[in-house]
């Protein structure tokens, strides 16, 4: 059987542009994308933390070092620059490579700089 995991995250990003007339995508910074191993023209699903718009699209690189994410084409008109967003991507496996699959992870600041990267997520913490 084959299932569909994380394989890799974005954790809150912020959304530095939004071109509504460019071709649909989401440009993000090539740093980014090699260190939560995201492919170019991959298929990414971003998630919008300020106003819970979900949509689905493809990455596209941006130049490195800018910080850059920006969401393009019918994409621009689901957030604001500013928003945060998770940007994910998912990988279909075997039942048994799930049980070995670790997502790369990574948490950026709100200049879209990297904080830390891992391959756990953490549960929130309850104050019961």
């Amino acid at each position: 059987m084959q299932i569909t995991v994380l394989k890799s995250k974005l954790h809150r990003a912020r959304v530095s542009e939004v071109h509504p007339d460019y071709e649909g995508s989401c440009a993000i910074d090539r740093l980014l994308l090699e260190a939560a191993k995201i492919r170019e023209f991959e298929q990414v699903h971003i998630y919008n933390v300020t106003n819970g718009e979900r949509l689905v699209t493809y990455a596209i690189r941006a130049r490195p070092g800018t910080g850059t994410i920006s969401l393009n084409g019918a994409a621009a008109h689901k957030a604001r620059v500013g928003d945060i967003i998770i940007i994910a991507a998912y990988a279909t496996v075997s039942e048994p490579e799930a049980d070995a699959r670790q997502p790369d992870l990574v948490y950026l600041d709100e200049h879209n700089g990297i904080v830390r990267t891992g391959s756990r997520i953490e549960p929130p913490v309850s104050d019961r």
